[in-house]
């Protein structure tokens, strides 16, 4: 009983997640006008720092040698999951649309699994990669409407090239995190990634205000600032490490096809855009796909 309830929480967690990862999407689109992207994700990650630090303040310190031995750790963790994948999202929504960015975000668990699989040698099953195709085939069908014209009429823009790096770096940011085991806590090791996520992004942050978008410190800023360090930052990530140590990096990268699906029900709920059949179909292949991956998991 104790085991199913086990593979019910972590089956559970695969879909919940995602609610708050894909608030990023809905968060960055709203942001436009009120606050430059490079600032957004800079005070997004600055926040979650300040936020958490009083939490895991005692432990740090207790383990304070422990940051010197874990500092490259933590900067390639900090710079692809929080950094890259925190700042080219908001970057890209000038020049592309939610679609390109959905279908190109949603290879990141393909990447995942290429990368497992020829760095550390983590094997799946082949029912596993059957289900993660099954999925990938439901997000296609969500994202191009079930209309083939709209799969060939596909263009790519620069915004469309920001978040194929987003999504790499967002591999290399799940395999390295499942991979480097760390002496800190998931709450610790999460507060210092937001503050080397914050440090890549400072002097980018100083060129954007110089050079391109000054930021504009008022209500509107306060306003997104706290909404994306809270939903897809303190929430999201949290529950994303977690499921790094449940169920891997692979199955954890599955998280990722499910964002198409929310980011449909935001943009009706906050954009009013209508929700059509072909979402319901999509959103029922996504979900036999995932389970389908997860069998290794439900013994």
């Amino acid at each position: 009983m104790s085991n199913l309830k086990n593979n019910f929480l972590h089956f559970s967690l695969l879909f919940i997640q995602p609610v708050f990862m894909t608030s990023n999407i809905a968060i960055g689109k709203g942001a436009l006008g009120f606050i430059p992207p490079i600032s957004l994700a800079f005070w997004r990650w600055f926040v979650v720092f300040l936020f958490m630090l009083p939490f895991v303040f005692k432990e740090i310190k207790q383990k304070r040698d422990c940051i010197k031995s874990e500092l490259p750790n933590l900067a390639i963790l900090g710079f692809t999951g929080f950094s890259i994948c925190g700042a080219f999202p908001y970057i890209s929504g000038f020049t592309t649309t939610v679609t390109n960015m959905s279908i190109i975000y949603a290879l990141a668990p393909i990447i995942i699994v290429l990368l497992s699989s020829v760095y550390f040698k983590e094997r799946l099953k082949l029912i596993q990669h059957f289900g993660i195709w099954i999925s990938f085939g439901g997000v296609a069908f969500v994202i191009f409407k079930a209309d083939i014209e709209n799969l060939l009429s596909l263009v790519f823009t620069y915004g469309d090239l920001w978040m194929l790096i987003s999504a790499t770096s967002w591999a290399v940011f799940s395999i390295n995190l499942i991979h480097r085991k760390s002496q800190f806590s998931i709450l610790a090791r999460f507060t210092l990634m937001s503050f080397m996520g914050a440090v890549f992004l400072l002097p980018f942050l100083i060129v954007e205000n110089i050079y391109f978008i000054p930021t504009t410190y008022d209500l509107g800023f306060l306003f997104f600032v706290l909404l994306a360090a809270v939903f897809p930052g303190v929430i999201a990530f949290t529950m994303y490490t977690k499921l790094q140590q449940l169920i891997g990096a692979s199955l954890a990268g599955l998280t990722v096809y499910l964002m198409p699906i929310y980011g449909s029900i935001y943009g009706m709920i906050l954009f009013g855009e209508k929700l059509e059949v072909y979402h319901f179909y999509g959103a029922m292949l996504v979900l036999v796909g995932i389970y389908l991956a997860n069998k290794k998991y439900s013994k």
